[in-house]
């Protein structure tokens, strides 16, 4: 499975959206699909439990959690280091 795939079962299980996540392309705003400030930190601990991965304080920004795209180079980011 693909990182954005996985990206995408998560949003979809803990984003809360307003709309089937198949609906929102990858650089589409998750927050104008209906997530809201709680359900983004849902599925920021389902990515670090996921990926076992931390988000530093530095990524920690509404825009990190914008759009599968930016989650998934916010990832790529992680994963490389």
């Amino acid at each position: 499975m693909a990182r954005v795939d996985e990206i995408r079962s998560i949003v979809a299980e803990y984003g809360r959206l307003g709309v089937d996540v198949g609906q929102v392309a990858d650089e589409d705003s998750l927050y104008s699909a209906g997530m809201t400030s709680h359900a983004s930190v849902n599925v920021m601990l389902a990515l670090e439990d996921h990926f076992d991965v931390e988000f530093p304080e530095r990524l920690l920004h509404r825009s990190t959690f914008e759009s599968i795209l930016n989650l998934d180079q916010a990832l790529a980011e992680l994963l490389d280091q």
